[in-house]
């Protein structure tokens, strides 16, 4: 059984006991967190598509980690103005394990 869950802007295909990195969500290390936007489930060969979302369908997974991404440099420029610029973003990040999914 899969679920396609929406968090943070985008969206996420999970199973129980996957490891998923979702943008940062305010809960502390070992809370439960429900994810209630789940766009489809699949059970099998039954599949159940939401309009916009499943009627009483949640994922539980709890918070195992916080921690930032890797590095992405920006550098902007422009030629024959002495223009430049270097900027560095590491993207907050939630690291979540999927307990359960609930119809």
């Amino acid at each position: 059984m899969y679920a396609v869950v929406e968090t943070g802007g985008k969206q996420y295909k999970v199973e129980v006991g996957q490891t998923i990195d979702v943008e940062r969500l305010p809960a502390e290390i070992g809370d439960t967190v429900t994810l209630d936007r789940v766009l489809m489930l699949a059970d099998g060969a039954e599949v159940t598509i939401g309009q916009p979302v499943v009627e009483g369908a949640h994922v539980l997974a709890t918070v195992v980690d916080h921690g930032k991404a890797d590095k992405v440099i920006v550098f902007k420029y422009r030629p024959k103005e002495r223009y430049r610029r270097k900027i560095g973003h590491r993207q907050p990040y939630t690291r979540l394990r999927v307990d359960q999914i609930e119809v």
